[in-house]
Parts: structure tokens; C-alpha cells; sequence
């Protein structure tokens, strides 16, 4: 498929939203990712550990995590059996999955650490915290990422050109108030323009809200809230109220594309499960392939998982379609959120480059 440009960043919608929304995330399309060639070598190479003990897992457990369009990756994979098919070409013929109805950070740490799933998938601010909190223990790291994708600042205050200009009559809905993606990427920005000791002068202003009850409040001009900082399809569904104007993005603060969600396991597992491991490493690339290639399909089968959603398949095509949401197992940035994280407290340890929290397999990537 074609390399997709970079369309300049504009401050208008580029998809049209007709109906209600629930809780989709948004996704960005892929610009470089692990080769198939790669995957396709590191499963011929854990082949011969056949099925049984020598080849790990009989059965995988795998959240399908929060929802919504940044784990559209998880859909897919479950939709097309896509472990499962590659599972058998590297002779686990009786490996089955089980994906579990399973959602947010903590929740699925615990279930990580507990060994009740065998993979979660979550942003890289959840990610990091656990891979920091389990270092020399579980040893929690990266498998690759998922998606990437901006975050959106927009607010209905007519008097609000930049979040310089935050008063105390303004209240940002954020998913969760300090740690969540937004959260951390205006502490970056404080601390980048303010300095360090002003890295948390805008957390005052943020009140945590779900994006849909968010987008409800903002629109609907109460005083509940005056901004939120979301994501699409959200994002379009906001930006085509006149009302509305996108005053910041996380992509204008963190340089450059960055990931939103990532898949991760712990080194046991990967020690333990090679085969299963490799086989869905290889499904999750061939998943996000897919969606590339066939967004109307890829809507369909998040559609189908989230029909109470409120987007139809058209309006997530749309969303689909918007060059800044990309599928890629590259990391992008992740190494950027940790360095800060560290910086201001949050872990304690520092990688010395994104392939720290990461396992080999992915690391001829170009991430960052």
C-alpha cells in the first residue's frame, strides 16, 4: 500500500460525525512498522517448539482493553483469528485465545501481574508506570505499539486563544485527572515554558470526565465544563460546533507523532511462550495491515464489537481515513513520556532509549 503523506494540520474537522458517540478512541494509519519478513523469520526460528510444554500456552488470555478505535488492532485480531493462524504456522495447533471483557489501567495491571491475562493493552503513561514498578521483577516491557494519534484541546471560552490564558472560571475534562495522556502532556508543556517547578500549574483546571459525558457538557453550555482535551472522532464531532476552537495538540507538544496505545506482556511470559508470543506479534502487524488496506472493513468489525458506540460504519471510515490516525507497531515518543515522567517523580527509573521498555523483537524499528 502506499506510503500515506502528512496533510498539513488543520484546525477544522476532516470527518463529519451525524450521530451520538459512546467511547471511541481514535487511531492514526502506519508509517513504518516491523517488516513481515522479520516476524515471519522469528516464527520459523520458534517453530520446532512445537505444541505442549515445549511450546508454551495452550490457551492465550487477552483483554480487549478500554474500547473504542485504539484498540481496533484487538478487534481485528480477534475477528480474523489472526493469533490463532499464526499460531499454527509456527506449530501450536491447539493454541486457542480468550479474549476478555476486560478495561482500564489498574484494573488490567493487576489481572497482568496476578497472572490472570497474559498481554494488556493501554497508553504509554499507564505503560511506563508499570514497567517501572515491576523492573527486576516481572520485568513488565513493551511488545509494540498499536496506534498513534493526536489529542485534541478545545474549548467553547471565546476569551481562550491559548491555555496560557486559563482562569479560574475555566474547567478542562481530562479521562483522568494527572496521569492521564492530556494530563502529562500539559505538565510537559508547563514545564517546558514555565519551568519545572511550574510543571503542574494546570492540573487545577482539569475535572476527569469520559469523553462522551465531555463532549455532552461542553456542547451543551452548561458551566459544568468550558474544555476538553480529547481525541477523535470526539475531536470532529466538537470542532463543527462554531462554538468550539482547538486552542493546543499533543502533537504540537511532544514534536511529532505519538503513540496512544500499546500492547505489553512480562519477561516470563515471553521466556516461557516464544511461539505464542512471535504468533501474535505477527498477528498484531498483520491486524494493523488490515486496517490499512481495508478501513471499511476494520469499521465493520469495531461496529460490530461497539454498535452501542452511536457511530455508524460510514462515520468511522471517516475517522479512519484522517491521515493523522495511523496503525503502527513503532513506538513514537514513548521515550519522550518516560523521560518527563521521570523528571518530575512519577517512576524511577530512566530508560536510556525507548528499546529499554521494549523487547527485542521490535527493536530494528525506528521508534523513539
Amino acid at each position: 500500500m502506499p506510503a500515506i503523506s502528512r496533510a498539513p494540520r488543520r484546525r477544522a474537522p476532516r470527518a463529519r460525525c451525524a450521530r451520538g458517540a459512546r467511547r471511541i478512541d481514535a487511531m492514526r494509519t502506519n508509517r513504518r512498522t516491523v517488516g513481515v519478513a522479520l516476524l515471519a523469520a522469528l516464527l520459523s526460528a520458534v517453530a520446532g517448539c512445537g505444541g505442549g510444554a515445549a511450546g508454551g500456552a495452550a490457551e492465550l488470555r487477552i483483554p480487549l482493553g478500554a474500547g473504542g478505535v485504539g484498540f481496533l488492532p484487538l478487534y481485528v485480531m480477534r475477528d480474523r483469528a489472526l493469533v490463532e493462524k499464526h499460531a499454527q504456522a509456527a506449530g501450536l495447533t491447539n493454541l486457542t485465545v480468550r479474549w476478555i471483557e476486560l478495561g482500564g489501567p489498574a484494573v488490567m495491571n493487576d489481572a497482568l501481574l496476578s497472572g490472570s491475562v497474559d498481554f494488556i493493552a493501554a497508553g504509554p503513561p499507564a505503560f511506563i508506570t508499570l514497567w517501572d514498578r515491576t523492573r527486576g521483577s516481572a520485568d513488565v516491557r513493551g511488545v509494540a505499539a498499536m496506534s498513534s494519534l493526536p489529542m485534541y484541546l478545545n474549548t467553547t471560552n471565546p476569551a481562550l486563544a491559548t491555555i496560557d490564558e486559563l482562569t479560574d472560571t475555566d474547567k478542562i475534562a481530562v479521562t483522568a485527572v494527572k496521569v492521564s495522556i492530556p494530563s502529562i502532556v500539559m505538565q510537559m508543556y508547563a514545564a517546558e515554558r514555565y519551568g519545572a517547578a511550574e510543571a503542574f500549574r494546570f492540573d487545577r483546571y482539569t475535572v476527569t470526565m469520559t469523553h462522551a459525558d465531555a463532549l455532552i457538557a461542553l456542547l451543551s453550555g452548561g458551566n459544568q465544563i468550558n474544555a476538553h482535551f480529547t481525541s477523535p472522532p470526539f475531536h470532529q464531532r466538537e470542532i463543527r460546533d462554531p462554538r468550539v476552537r482547538t486552542v493546543l495538540d499533543t502533537d504540537e507538544v511532544m514534536g511529532g507523532a505519538t503513540t496512544f496505545t500499546m500492547l505489553s506482556t512480562t519477561a516470563r511470559f515471553r521466556e516461557q511462550n516464544p511461539a505464542a508470543y512471535a504468533a501474535v506479534l505477527a498477528a498484531l502487524e498483520e491486524a494493523n495491515e488490515l486496517i490499512r488496506s481495508d478501513p471499511r472493513a476494520a469499521a465493520e468489525v469495531l461496529f460490530a464489537a461497539e454498535s452501542a458506540a452511536g457511530f455508524s460504519v460510514d462515520e468511522i471510515v471517516e475517522v479512519l481515513a484522517d491521515p493523522d490516525i495511523r496503525f503502527t507497531t513503532t513506538p513514537e515518543n514513548v521515550a519522550k513520556y518516560a523521560e518527563f515522567m521521570h523528571e518530575i517523580g512519577s517512576i524511577e527509573n530512566r530508560p536510556s532509549s525507548w528499546r529499554d521498555m521494549f523487547f527485542p523483537e521490535i527493536h530494528a524499528a525506528p521508534g523513539s
